[in-house]
């Protein structure tokens, strides 16, 4: 079927999104009652958000217009948004409201207890007055979701902003997204039940669907909205009061698409097959549907092109556990298009889930000067040299890390500064740090261990579980591809466990590469060590490697371009280097594609840290000498690629 549609050229935007904006805390236990559910996870969510989210992640100029509280959760919903590039100018701060929340629970494949907690919220306050003519205007489409009708309040503000649409040759999208609870149609904490017939809601619904031009819902929304007997039926109401196209989401079976007359059966409309996954959690996948709808329908594509994109984006939600982080990136929507057939299990397939993991929006990191002092044995000795109490280093780590900001802020280094710090000795300083945008790294190694042993034992996911988000796993192994087979199988294994951990858990992660040593290195025994852990299938997101020549370099950079284009890149280490060796090191790897810049601690810290402990310098000098160190690195790094960092203050 062609698509028809007609949009309006040269428009800011391609997608307006009206209405909900809420925080989703979906269960970790799957099977287990919402009752007695123990922890969850804290995501984005409401349909409204969740279709701008999705859209904007599969390249739509989406906006959203809401509101949040003033509050840490509204925050955490804005930054979320405009982190995947989703427009929030119109998303208001409401001073006497909270930001909404929803409980989910995963029963069984079934059972999805929810929890609405919408009272007085709000992204049911929006006012009129946030719903500016002009900026509707700017957009090629507006979508609003039928909760946003559900009071006199927000149907006014909807109704406003269709006719602010309609005078501006915008076309509008409803998505029935109805909700029983919603509409004060169920109990309270009933957010399950998806239909109680209503005419009441059914006489509402028809007196807004002339003033749509695409209408989206399942089954049981297009019988709430058409209120006849069965779905043809209520389809056939539906067309009685709009000529708009009408979508039917049929769940594994796909979707129907009803430009014209309603047939007489919806078999006989035009039907796109849906792509059998098996089902984890239902709740999102109409959203992401949705979004992969927008994004062909938008570009004028034929309907079969807008349901092969929104039953693959609605498959792949159900296949996991969130709503919108769940939702595919082009890439990823690509290589599961390609492969369906064979993936039945998306959510458990490597590839498509690194590809999930590393074309979404992240910070770009083009430039990094990282001050490392994640150290603990050295620590530990440099303080029992002079005779200092141990209990000291925690103080004197919060002191390294006030250098690391008295430097960032003189030099500018905004989006390119990092720490590498413990939490042995440096907890508050990690603590400190975490928040300000740097790139924070964390040990997870035993020092000087190999086979390589994590400071925690075995059980390494279990650790990662209360680190925030933001910071790198760093791990420091001592491999060597010549090693005796035993010791590096062991080796190997333990990576490639940390990997697997940090899939699960969500962290980037950072391998430091050392050749132990106490046996013989060729010039490649970094390259080989390298490319051996690509070959047992680990990609961590950064490596961190000692000095190598340019031909070496130009090695790894092909190496890096062959099997993971998407490595964030590599960082040179510094081994207690002098400056000038690390000049050295930094000329060396110049012309290198992905030396993205350096991770450098005792040349830094040594000598001054030492003094602090012997009682020789004060705080003030302390922080004045590491800042020398630091900044004295920095130039050296910016000397052999003067348009890498621009100009220092």
């Amino acid at each position: 079927m062609n698509n028809p549609t007609q949009f309006a050229a040269n428009r800011a935007l391609d997608l307006i999104c009206l209405g909900r904006l809420a925080v989703d805390l979906y269960a970790q236990q799957i099977g287990a009652r919402l009752e007695d559910v123990t922890s969850f996870a804290k995501y984005l969510g409401g349909s409204s958000a969740n279709i701008a989210f999705g859209s904007a992640r599969l390249g739509l100029r989406a906006s959203m217009l809401s509101r949040v509280g003033d509050d840490h959760m509204g925050r955490f919903l804005t930054e979320t948004l405009s982190r995947e590039g989703c427009d929030i100018s119109h998303v208001s701060v409401d001073p006497e409201r909270l930001t909404a929340l929803v409980t989910l629970g995963l029963k069984d494949r079934d059972t999805f207890p929810l929890i609405f907690y919408r009272e007085n919220c709000a992204d049911m306050a929006i006012r009129p007055e946030d719903v500016d003519e002009a900026y509707i205007g700017s957009s090629r489409a507006l979508l609003i979701t039928g909760t946003h009708f559900s009071t006199a309040a927000m149907h006014h503000v909807s109704s406003l902003a269709l006719a602010h649409a309609r005078r501006h040759n915008v076309r509008t999208v409803l998505d029935i997204d109805y909700r029983p609870v919603l509409w004060g149609l169920s109990a309270r904490a009933d957010g399950a039940t998806r239909f109680v017939p209503d005419g009441g809601v059914t006489a509402h619904l028809q007196a807004i669907l002339p003033q749509f031009d695409l209408v989206v819902g399942t089954e049981e929304e297009f019988m709430i909205a058409g209120g006849g007997a069965d779905i043809v039926a209520s389809l056939a109401a539906v067309r009685r009061v709009t000529p708009a196209t009408l979508v039917v989401k049929r769940g594994p079976l796909g979707c129907a698409v009803i430009a014209g007359a309603i047939p007489a059966t919806l078999d006989e409309a035009f039907n796109f097959q849906g792509v059998q996954v098996e089902v984890m959690n239902v709740l999102g996948a109409g959203d992401a549907f949705l979004a992969g709808f927008l994004k062909e329908w938008l570009r004028g594509a034929d309907y079969a092109a807008c349901c092969r994109s929104a039953n693959a984006c609605g498959a792949l939600v159900v296949a996991r556990h969130a709503c919108a982080p769940a939702m595919p990136t082009p890439a990823e929507l690509d290589y599961f298009l390609a492969n369906a057939a064979q993936l039945r299990r998306p959510g458990r397939d490597a590839t498509l889930n690194r590809l999930h993991r590393v074309t979404a929006q992240r910070t770009r990191w083009d430039e990094l000067c990282v001050f490392a002092f994640d150290h603990r044995n050295q620590f530990f000795e440099l303080a029992k040299q002079v005779g200092a109490d141990e209990q000291r280093i925690p103080a004197l780590k919060g002191l390294l890390l006030r250098a690391v900001h008295e430097t960032e802020q003189a030099l500018g280094l905004g989006g390119r500064v990092g720490v590498l710090i413990d939490d042995r000795y440096g907890e508050d300083a990690l603590n400190a740090a975490t928040g300000r945008g740097w790139w924070i790294g964390r040990p997870v190694e035993l020092p000087g261990s190999n086979p390589l042993v994590f400071d925690w034992g075995r059980s390494i996911g279990s650790h990662l579980v209360s680190w925030p988000r933001e910071h790198v796993i760093k791990c420091l192994v001592q491999l060597h591809p010549d090693d005796q087979v035993e010791n590096r199988l062991e080796q190997e294994a333990q990576v490639k466990a940390l990997y697997d951990a940090a899939q699960v858990s969500g962290h980037e992660l950072l391998l430091e590469v050392i050749p132990p040593k106490s046996m013989a290195c060729a010039p490649d025994t970094v390259y080989r060590a390298v490319k051996r852990l690509y070959n047992i299938g680990v990609y961590p997101e950064w490596w961190k490697l000692e000095h190598m020549e340019p031909e070496q370099w130009r090695a790894i950079d092909a190496l890096l371009r062959e099997r993971d284009p998407w490595c964030r890149g590599v960082v040179l280490l510094g081994l207690h280097a002098s400056m000038a060796e690390l000049a050295a090191s930094f000329e060396a790897s110049r012309a290198s594609a992905t030396c993205r810049g350096f991770m450098v601690g005792r040349t830094i810290f040594h000598t001054p840290c030492g003094r602090w402990l012997a009682g020789e310098i004060d705080d003030g000098q302390l922080v004045a000498e590491i800042r020398a160190n630091f900044e004295s690195l920095i130039r050296i790094w910016r000397q052999t690629r003067p348009a890498a960092l621009g100009e220092a203050a």
